[in-house]
């Protein structure tokens, strides 16, 4: 996959690329990974790209032309099935889902935005989808990008070390992860539950798919609302629900206070 960055802060892209998974994906050829400075595409000597707002107001609003050049340049180095995406939060929620979709294309074209934002002209005529990370506001679209890029990254075959590391991640499935330990076998006087040191493979997938159900259940009640549940999983749920019943039921009475009036 190619994955092509518009950015007025190239440096942090090269964070990005410089280490963890994503370098070792472009070790391995399995990603390639550039950012586009606008400025290099001003048509100005101080490099700038951005103006005043028309209408007025405060802040300064990144121009098309730079922009729009960089963004061709980095088109003709696409091929394949490739998608030009605004990071903005005005964007759709970014979900697993749409991350798996966009890591079954041959590219990316990711524009992180800055200031008060991009000319309006230039999102309607060259961008295809706008994403947002969640319902808050950074300082710019380079940390949406660089997550977007790195999760997409993920969901490429042979960049993770186990084939089954992603297809194991949070979401994946609808739910979230399950607890996960490793040595010492106890620590602090916490045991690792023993389920996961005996063995038995099929208690061991109905341990973990009944503490991810139970933490989407508890934590994110949206997503678990949003899941079809087999008889397994049903049966899954009435068990945790009886097991907090029975925990409250044999929790001892708080005495009352006495009325001093």
């Amino acid at each position: 996959m190619r994955i092509d960055i518009i950015t007025v802060f190239p440096q942090m892209i090269a964070a990005l690329a410089g280490g963890g998974v994503v370098a070792r994906a472009i070790d391995r050829g399995l990603l390639t990974l550039q950012a586009w400075n606008p400025r290099d595409h001003a048509d100005n000597a101080y490099g700038a790209v951005d103006d005043r707002p028309y209408g007025g107001g405060p802040g300064m609003v990144m121009m098309a032309p730079p922009l729009a050049k960089a963004l061709h340049a980095a088109r003709a180095r696409q091929s394949g099935r490739f998608r030009v995406i605004h990071l903005t939060p005005r964007g759709g929620r970014l979900t697993q889902a749409e991350v798996n979709r966009l890591a079954g294309l041959d590219g990316l074209v990711l524009l992180a935005g800055r200031y008060e934002g991009v000319d309006e002209r230039l999102v309607e005529l060259e961008v295809d989808e706008e994403w947002s990370l969640g319902d808050y506001v950074i300082s710019g679209g380079e940390l949406a990008a660089m997550v977007l890029a790195d999760a997409v990254m993920r969901q490429l075959p042979g960049v993770l070390g186990h084939g089954e590391s992603a297809r194991q991640d949070s979401f994946m499935t609808g739910l979230l992860d399950c607890p996960h330990y490793t040595r010492p076998s106890e620590y602090r006087g916490a045991r690792v539950p023993e389920v996961l040191l005996g063995g038995d493979h099929e208690a061991i997938r109905r341990w973990r798919l009944k503490q991810s159900l139970v933490a989407t259940f508890e934590k994110r009640p949206d997503l678990f609302r949003a899941r079809r549940l087999n008889d397994e999983e049903k049966k899954m749920i009435a068990e945790h629900l009886e097991e907090k019943r029975a925990g409250q039921s044999a929790q001892p009475a708080q005495p009352m206070e006495k009325d001093n009036a």
